[in-house]
């Protein structure tokens, strides 16, 4: 993957587009290609599908409350190969950069066909399990307006998690769903790794919080 490619899709990705969003700005961007590139390296998957597919991953960004969250990655497909047309990346891999942009989306439920899809999704869905994946959740159920967790029930001991309201919840509705999910033999083992902080979090937290009420 020539450098100059890159530089550019940072600097589009860089560029102010809409309210701010800091579980979906361009740390979260940066963390995602490098992952993906690491994993594309394990994997044998193509660098020139791979690493553009993850700077444009989320380059339509709809809000997880947003009726149309489940159609971001499809939209940001179709928007990520127009631009790249606009600056000339080669045609022939349209294709399949489509197809990992479009596949990576939890919510959109797009199977991978492909092993550069797998690695793309694999990187973007580990950014979300482990210590990063933590804060990325608090910060957007901060902006949500979300309550951190049920004062009967924290931890869904007696009940289905419920992350419209608690965001404990959603460790155990989404979190630890995607943490099965990843698709690379690579992917699994640092999700593994990532996996283990969560629940270390869990424990920690179990040690702090008052006994719950009783049912």
């Amino acid at each position: 993957m020539d450098s100059r490619w890159e530089k550019l899709f940072r600097e589009r990705i860089a560029a102010p587009d809409g309210a701010f969003d800091p579980a979906h700005d361009l740390l979260h961007v940066e963390r995602v290609v490098a992952c993906a590139r690491s994993l594309a390296v394990s994997e044998r998957a193509s660098l020139d599908v791979v690493i553009p597919a993850a700077w444009l991953h989320d380059f339509v960004v709809v809000p997880k409350d947003d009726p149309r969250r489940s159609q971001a990655s499809r939209l940001s497909a179709v928007a990520a190969v127009e631009w790249l047309k606009s600056i000339g990346y080669p045609a022939r891999f349209f294709e399949a950069i489509a197809h990992a942009i479009e596949a990576h989306s939890f919510s959109a439920a797009i199977e991978c066909r492909t092993i550069e899809a797998r690695v793309v999704q694999d990187a973007d869905r580990l950014d979300g399990i482990g210590a990063i994946g933590l804060a990325r959740l608090f910060v957007t159920a901060g902006l949500m307006r979300r309550a951190l967790y049920s004062d009967d029930d924290p931890f869904c001991a007696r009940r289905e998690p419920d992350d419209s309201f608690f965001t404990i919840d959603h460790i155990y509705r989404k979190l630890f769903v995607v943490a099965e999910s990843l698709k690379t033999d690579s992917g699994r083992a640092e999700g593994e790794r990532r996996r283990r902080v969560v629940e270390t979090y869990l424990e920690d937290l179990k040690r702090e919080l008052p006994s719950p009420k009783n049912p």
